[in-house]
């Protein structure tokens, strides 16, 4: 089965298009005009192990919030267009990942109800021109749209970068798991349900 999504949205404020492959090798071109979520982007694709291109334009002139939250909008429908059913899926995923002094640990469950917990913090409101209050906004968005519970929790760190990166990762590598073909699933499910 192909697991592949394209996704465009324009508003007033943003054009986005994403194409995703969520059997892929971590293969990423993102150009949001935004140098640091272009990096978090980037290491997201290559720990998730998603082929990801991201090509999107807005008002950063006035800052980057509607092009970071509308990013993780379209990636997040992209990522439930590409599960479709979810049949086979492992369906959860966790990581806790070090980046030097940093450590974040992440959870997911791909329940198809929308839900997150961001306890990270930053010691320093920007990276570069990237506001850091902006990634639990990105999360949140992704996390709503792509309908799954995402649980992040900051154990360790200092340095902004190291944390902000830690938390992508540690994302990324819980997405990675959630996704993976559960080969003694025989294809169902994964819930008593029957529906995800």
């Amino acid at each position: 089965m192909n697991r592949i999504a394209q996704i465009s949205r324009t508003t007033a404020e943003t054009a986005i298009e994403i194409t995703l492959d969520l059997d892929g090798s971590g293969r990423t071109d993102i150009a949001t005009g935004i140098g640091f979520f272009d990096h978090m982007l980037t290491a997201f694709g290559r720990h998730a192990m998603l082929d990801l291109s991201v090509r999107a334009t807005g008002d950063v002139h006035i800052d980057a919030h509607h092009t970071i939250e509308d990013v993780g909008i379209v990636l997040g429908q992209a990522l439930r267009t590409a599960l479709g059913d979810k049949a086979g899926i492992t369906r959860f995923g966790q990581s806790l990942l070090p980046m030097d002094e940093a450590c974040v640990q992440a959870a997911l469950d791909l329940s198809g109800r929308g839900f997150l917990v961001f306890e990270v913090a930053f010691e320093r409101p920007m990276l570069g021109t990237m506001d850091t209050q902006l990634i639990e906004e990105f999360f949140r968005a992704l996390s709503a749209n792509g309908a799954f519970a995402l649980h992040l929790y900051q154990r360790a760190g200092s340095n902004a970068h190291h944390v902000a990166e830690a938390t992508f990762k540690a994302a990324a590598r819980a997405l990675r798991q959630a996704i993976e073909p559960d080969p003694r699933s025989a294809g169902a499910i994964p819930s008593t349900k029957g529906s995800l």
